[in-house]
């Protein structure tokens, strides 16, 4: 599989080869995602609209492109302006097979690993399930005083009926080839991005030639804290002259490892699937050499953690005013008004 999502960013004549091959596939893939959604659209496929505003953070593409953070962020925001923030996802990764809340020390191999994240960072309510509308539905009856609700990685989920659309982009991988899966790495045409709200582009990088609303996102963090003692950090300066690993399971890896990079940490760089389900050998490297990790990695390995285990946590830092957009588009009478039942 990681050889053909390499295919996707690359343009060597094997790669091309590859895309070709798998065209057929794209178009009847296409195919079946155009006839899902003007089902929606024509009424064919019952779509749910809830007693409150819906704000649907994904993307087109498969693989991370920072959904998540732009969430953590986002919920923040809305929360210093008066608003209570709901917040449900798919629990990918989990083993949950009906919709429940997220508390944050909930065990992130039933809840899935950004679930915990988005609790523990957010201060949100947080609920999962593969029904987005029974994972709704079950946060508004144990959380009826929420009056807005973000849906991580929801943009293809159209059962529930959204107010808000936000798709965030890779900018250092863009569209890889511009296909669809399983030639290329698009979950919908590219076209679909002038359908959304606004786009959020993630790192540097051209932006897509496109009449809405756009956004420069960049994940910045320089503190490394422990796992083992929350309340011991130390600066980037701590691993020079140290052996120190980074490992990551998440959609990009690379990212991560620039990030390190550019903060002057020289680490060997070990990568894992994403959702990853850590066990302690899988940390099992050098005796005497640190080990660095994502807030997404760390949900998962705490438990077994020692002195040698860091985590850099990011935030999710945007140039615009995304969550006035938000305000103004929907309305501030509709968002303090809103009733849930």
């Amino acid at each position: 599989m990681r050889r053909l999502e390499q295919s996707w960013y690359r343009d060597e004549p094997a790669d091309r080869a590859l895309g070709l091959l798998l065209w057929p596939l794209s178009l009847l893939f296409g195919a079946v995602a155009a006839l899902r959604r003007a089902a929606y659209r024509w009424g064919l496929l019952a779509s749910t609209r809830l007693p409150l505003p819906v704000v649907v953070i994904g993307n087109i593409s498969v693989g991370g492109t920072g959904k998540t953070p732009l969430t953590i962020a986002l919920a923040k925001q809305l929360h210093n302006l008066q608003l209570r923030p709901g917040i449900i996802c798919r629990g990918y990764g989990g083993s949950a097979s009906t919709p429940q809340p997220v508390p944050p020390g909930s065990d992130p191999l039933v809840t899935g690993d950004e679930a915990v994240l988005i609790a523990q960072r957010s201060g949100c309510p947080v609920w999962i399930g593969a029904d987005r509308v029974a994972a709704a539905r079950g946060l508004l009856a144990a959380n009826p005083d929420c009056n807005i609700l973000l849906s991580d990685d929801g943009l293809q989920h159209y059962a529930l009926t959204r107010d808000f659309e936000i798709a965030v982009v890779d900018a250092t991988r863009g569209l890889g080839n511009g296909l669809l899966l399983p030639a290329g790495p698009l979950r919908e045409p590219a076209a679909r991005l002038a359908a959304v709200d606004a786009v959020v582009l993630n790192g540097d990088g051209a932006p897509p030639q496109l009449a809405v609303p756009l956004y420069r996102m960049a994940l910045r963090g320089d503190r490394f804290r422990s796992l083992k003692d929350q309340c011991h950090e130390v600066s980037a300066a701590y691993f020079a002259g140290r052996k120190t690993y980074a490992v990551a399971a998440i959609g990009n890896p690379q990212r991560f490892f620039d990030h390190l990079r550019s903060l002057g940490v020289i680490a060997i760089a070990r990568s894992f699937p994403d959702h990853h389900a850590y066990g302690r050998t899988d940390l099992e490297f050098d005796q005497d050499a640190e080990i660095i990790m994502t807030g997404k990695d760390a949900v998962k390995c705490r438990p077994f953690a020692d002195h040698r285990h860091w985590v850099l946590e990011v935030d999710a830092e945007l140039d615009g005013d995304l969550s006035g957009q938000i305000m103004r588009q929907l309305g501030k009478a509709t968002l303090n008004g809103c009733q849930t039942a």
